[in-house]
Formats: C-alpha cells, sequence, structure tokens
C-alpha cells in the first residue's frame, strides 16, 4: 500500500534548515569582533579559524534564501556585491578592535556564499545560462579546495613540526618565514655536516634586531640541554642575547623577569653554547616555566653601530 506522504515535508525541511542556518549565523557574527587567533597562537589554529569566514556566509546565503527573490546572473550579482559590501565594512570595524584586517577574508566570504549558490539546481541560473553551470560549480570547488587546502596543509606542516624533537628546527625548509620572524635566510655557507645548510641572520643597527623562532616543538621536558650552534664571520666579538618564554609570558604583561634571559658572546668563527633546562625553567623570577609549553625563542642585539651578519648551523635539545 502507498504511503501518502504530506506535501508539505520538503517545504518543512527547508524551514528547519533555514532556522539552523540562522542560529550557526548568530553563534558565529560575535566572533568577528571578539575572541579568535591572539598574536601567540599557532599556525594551525588561525588557519582553521580563517575558514569561519566561509561557514559564516555560507549559513548566511541559507538562511536569506535569496534565491527566492533573484534568479540567474543577477542573483549571483546582488549576491557577490552584497557580500563584498557586508565583508568590507566588518574588515573595517575590526580595525578598531584589537584584531586586525586581512582582506583575503572578503574573498574567503565569497567563496561562502558562492558554495552555496553554486550548489543550488542548475545553479540559479536561466536555461540560456545553463551551459556555464559546471565551470561555474568547478571554479568555486577551486576555490573552496584551495581554502580548506591550505589549513590541511597547515596541519601536516604543523604534524611535522611536533616530530622535530630533539631538533627545534628542519633546516632543509627551504621557506624559513612559517617558522621564524626576522631577516633570515637559509644558505650553503657555513653549513655543518648534520644539515649542509644553515640560516643567515642579517642584524640591523635597529635599537632592538635578530630573529624570533615562533613555531617550534612545544614539549622540551624530556631533555637536559639546548645547543645552539652559531658562525660568526666577523674578525671580532659579536654580542647576542637570548630570550625564552612559554605561552603563559605570551599571555602576559612581557615582565622581563617572567623569561629567560641570557648573553652569548659570540667570538670570530664557530660557537657552541649548551644551556641546562633546569637554568631556563627556573628562570622566571615568580614561578617555574612550563617547559611542556615553550612558545617562543629569540636572538638578538641591541644598537649595533653597523650592520651585522651570522649563521646559525644547528639548534636542538639533548
Amino acid at each position: 500500500m502507498a504511503l501518502n506522504l504530506p506535501a508539505y515535508r520538503p517545504a518543512r525541511n527547508t524551514q528547519i534548515l533555514r532556522y539552523l542556518a540562522f542560529a550557526g549565523m548568530i553563534l558565529i557574527a560575535p566572533l568577528f569582533f571578539v575572541g579568535g587567533p591572539g598574536w601567540s597562537d599557532g599556525p594551525l589554529f588561525k588557519s582553521a579559524w580563517n575558514l569561519g569566514h566561509i561557514l559564516f556566509f555560507a549559513l548566511l546565503t541559507l538562511a536569506i534564501q535569496p534565491w527566492r527573490i533573484w534568479t540567474g546572473w543577477t542573483l549571483w550579482g546582488i549576491g557577490t556585491l552584497a557580500v563584498l559590501l557586508l565583508g568590507t565594512g566588518i574588515e573595517l570595524l575590526q580595525h578598531g578592535t584589537s584584531r586586525q584586517m586581512d582582506w583575503q577574508d572578503i574573498l574567503r566570504n565569497q567563496v561562502g556564499v558562492w558554495t552555496i549558490l553554486a550548489l543550488r539546481p542548475r545553479a540559479s541560473l536561466t536555461r540560456k545560462s545553463r551551459p556555464v553551470v559546471w565551470p561555474l560549480r568547478l571554479i568555486v570547488a577551486a576555490l573552496l579546495a584551495a581554502e580548506i587546502g591550505a589549513t590541511a596543509r597547515v596541519a601536516i606542516q604543523q604534524y611535522h613540526v611536533s616530530q622535530l624533537l630533539p631538533a627545534l628546527y628542519d633546516f632543509r625548509q627551504p621557506d624559513p618565514s612559517p617558522f621564524w620572524d626576522g631577516v633570515i635566510a637559509p644558505v650553503t655557507d657555513h653549513a655543518i655536516d648534520t644539515h649542509k645548510r644553515a640560516l643567515r641572520i642579517s642584524l640591523s643597527t635597529a635599537h632592538y634586531s635578530g630573529v624570533s623562532l615562533h613555531n617550534l616543538p612545544e614539549d622540551w621536558r624530556d631533555y637536559d640541554r639546548l645547543v645552539i650552534d652559531l658562525y660568526n664571520p666577523q674578525d671580532h666579538p659579536l654580542p647576542m642575547i637570548l630570550r625564552i618564554n612559554d605561552m603563559e609570558h605570551d599571555l602576559g604583561d612581557n615582565n622581563y623577569n617572567d623569561r629567560f634571559n641570557t648573553r652569548l658572546p659570540l667570538t670570530p668563527g664557530p660557537n657552541q653554547f649548551k644551556l641546562d633546562l633546569d637554568r631556563i625553567k627556573a628562570a622566571p623570577e615568580s614561578r617555574s616555566m612550563n617547559m611542556q609549553a615553550i612558545r617562543r625563542l629569540i636572538l638578538f642585539t641591541v644598537a649595533l653601530p653597523e650592520p651585522k651578519t651570522l649563521y646559525l648551523r644547528d639548534i636542538r635539545l639533548e
């Protein structure tokens, strides 16, 4: 015997989907202005957070359902323009908060609305325009895949970082910028046999000049010493300073006495420094450094009279 299903069931399902989209959109909207990645958060969290732009504008499109008013290229044009204006407004408003403007977010916003429009039957285009439906869907799919793929690549990168120990950096990396801040470049000059490569650090006459390793294995608990190999190509000593801090310090008030600081006097030629991790752990004045959450390692100098160069040849735990 055939079942007589209510005719209103598809419409009811559509309404439920719309209400859920509204609810999700309302929950996500405040996150444009509060919360979110801080300067101390890792690259994977920041990359995953960016996907929220796609999700929000996809939910917004599902909630508003602009195809009830427009169709065809009018729908695509008005939808794109509206999201462009809204996204630009959000970025400008964020400029007045602790959040930073990122104009690539505007593209992510568009990917969100385009994804929903492309999934509509026949891409909501007229019969004359239907030959472009699949190419259009492929373009939108490629943009969506590029954004998700970027986050996936960061996830793979961070997995490799977590597996580096006892090394703190992989000198085989062709581009150090995802790991280091500062003027630093891979070279084969002054490399040691272990890596066949070194990192050239260029120091300026700024009051503080140096490099910061901000993307590194965080858990140092199973090791006893930090080993740093540096090469000073100058014919005179070069005074350097090493700073190490944990996540708690990053989230604090940057108190000098809440981190590890020590001088590294570089003589001409190769220099190796071995530092006991117990000394680093005990460095904060009113607490112990969290050796499970090391966040940043900085090599810098102060007020050089002229630009200098040095080479980092190895950095590891043992």
